[in-house]
């Protein structure tokens, strides 16, 4: 659905509109490629755009506002920063008290439309406020790129070219469908688009609006938001009212090589080697299946984990995330 992040990128938002600085190589590197080849490059996706049956005036307005490859872009995509984090940190950077404090109050303002989720997708609403909060902070952050512009010049770039002129010929369908103006297609340096963050593929396939209609504005509309977030998950196999996960406590002499997503046992096993609830207290239903995600090791926090935990994961494959969905949910509901 989205472009792949990594767990880090929940820390990054703030970065998706801040300015960057260009170093004068890339600028005039972009610049050059763009002479000639950028505008026989644009051609090719007009007529392959319009061969699809997208209308001519339509695709020429969209690629209109894309001239050379866009250095910031260039300069985002090859220059992604690499962090090392452990989860005490990860968890303390993101779930921080002022998310949690606008989550509540979105949570407050829009459960009306969180119920209604609910009913029409059979999803539960805590992981839709974790996902919508850790994505764009509540719609506060969704990033300043015109798509078009972002994803023809990944598309251009050539490092995953066939992936972003797939993704840029996807983004080209939405418009013909009247869905947006091209100039409102906002979105990250990487073409992920408004509140939720969906890649032109992912809107086309699990987008949805409050009302019913094809036409989910994923940018300003939160009911269309929390409702195609809440779809989404529904189509990943979100189980209604079962939970994605609990904190946990372990004895340390549990091995590592013991937890983990893929190591499943029943909570009975789990009891019959010393873990227990957070409180200290026996699991109430022993015959659930559980693993354990332990992500910083012996003495560090400890988590059981259910399917609805690697439902999330199907928005982002990483445990730190689907932690801080899970955790942001619960705390903001």
């Amino acid at each position: 659905m989205i472009n792949r992040r990594s767990a880090v990128r929940g820390l990054l938002l703030g970065g998706l509109g801040s300015a960057v600085s260009l170093r004068p190589t890339l600028l005039q590197a972009a610049t050059s490629r763009a002479t000639g080849s950028y505008a026989q490059f644009l051609e090719g996706v007009r007529s392959q755009a319009t061969g699809m049956g997208l209308p001519s005036s339509l695709v020429s307005e969209a690629l209109a506002l894309t001239h050379q490859p866009n250095a910031r872009v260039l300069q985002l995509d090859r220059h992604q920063p690499e962090f090392t984090l452990t989860w005490a940190q990860y968890r303390e950077k993101v779930l921080t008290q002022a998310k949690i404090d606008a989550g509540r109050a979105a949570y407050a303002k829009q459960h009306g439309s969180l119920v209604r989720v609910e009913t029409a997708t059979g999803v539960d609403r805590q992981p839709v406020m974790g996902i919508w909060g850790l994505e764009s902070y509540y719609g506060r952050i969704t990033g300043g790129f015109n798509v078009i512009d972002a994803l023809a010049t990944l598309a251009f770039d050539g490092r995953r070219a066939a992936f972003f002129r797939s993704e840029l010929l996807k983004a080209l369908q939405i418009l013909g469908e009247g869905r947006i103006p091209p100039a409102s297609m906002t979105g990250s340096y990487a073409g992920a688009m408004g509140q939720p963050q969906f890649m032109p593929s992912a809107y086309l396939k699990y987008a949805r609006a409050f009302d019913g209609s094809s036409r989910a504005d994923i940018w300003k509309s939160v009911p269309d938001v929390v409702m195609s977030i809440g779809n989404y998950l529904a189509k990943s196999g979100w189980k209604t009212g079962e939970p994605w996960g609990q904190e946990i406590t372990v004895p340390e002499s549990l091995p590592q090589s013991s937890v983990g997503r893929d190591h499943t046992r029943t909570l009975q096993a789990w009891m019959a080697a010393g873990v227990r609830r957070k409180d200290g207290s026996a699991f109430g239903r022993p015959e659930v299946e559980g693993a354990i995600v332990r992500p910083d090791g012996p003495g560090g926090e400890a988590f059981m984990v259910y399917h609805n935990f690697n439902v999330i994961r199907r928005y982002n494959p990483s445990d730190y995330y689907a932690l801080g969905v899970g955790l942001m949910g619960d705390l903001t509901t």
